[in-house]
């Protein structure tokens, strides 16, 4: 499973490469991106592409799913089909971080694309109010088999889009199981790995030092 990620692109940047055009919530760059914490979000809301915050992990929790999604699992639930249909989403992202485990340690790693370059992640969201009148809103992450590079973690990876698969997630008018699975196909360019900071594992640490790359003598950690 996919349990951080960084954004560390300015707003200029996440702007332009999703064509958005209105921005409704104060937006900063995050370097350490965990479940439970509010993430941004690409929405088509009607003619206007707009970057709003959402809580990372469906709410409520109808199964092992609520913070990654399986495409080939959540058609079966009749929550997840309209979501499907009506509540689609981009996640912007820029790294992927996991743990390499040798032996009895283990240290952190960024996974990125070209020179930590932009990309999006499919995913699907809800938007629920409590019994006191509260709105939740939620997304998750779709995933697609891992490639090469992130099989060693984990034999799901997120499902990144495409610049034209991003028009057609979002579009409206694309209904259907089998009218967004094609777009879900698993990446296969080149990634790389470099080591971080342990640190990426505290919730609190969001900063910039989370996503430089760290000397291997210092990133090793006991594994537990």
């Amino acid at each position: 499973m996919c349990r951080r990620y960084s954004l560390s692109a300015g707003l200029d940047e996440v702007s332009e490469h999703f064509g958005i055009s209105r921005v409704k919530y104060y937006y900063k760059s995050r370097y350490n991106i965990s479940p439970t914490q509010t993430v941004p979000i690409v929405l088509q809301e009607q003619e206007e592409r707009t970057l709003d915050e959402y809580r990372w992990g469906l709410v409520p929790y109808w199964g092992k799913d609520a913070v990654n999604a399986n495409l080939h699992t959540v058609h079966q639930n009749p929550t997840y089909r309209k979501a499907i249909d009506t509540r689609r989403c981009i996640i912007p992202c820029n790294g992927l971080y996991y743990w390499r485990t040798v032996g009895k340690k283990s240290y952190a790693v960024r996974t990125v694309i070209g020179a930590q370059e932009l990309f999006g992640i499919a995913g699907l969201y809800e938007t629920w109010r409590d019994a006191q009148g509260n709105e939740m809103r939620t997304c998750t992450l779709l995933m697609a088999e891992a490639n090469v590079t992130i099989r060693e973690f984990d034999t799901r990876m997120p499902a990144i889009l495409t610049k034209d698969d991003i028009d057609h997630w979002l579009d409206p008018e694309r209904k259907g199981i089998y009218a967004i699975e094609p777009l879900l196909r698993t990446y296969h360019g080149p990634m790389r790995v470099y080591p971080v900071t342990p640190l990426i594992a505290d919730d609190k640490h969001d900063h910039q030092q989370c996503i430089e790359e760290m000397d291997l003598k210092q990133a090793w950690v006991k594994h537990v």
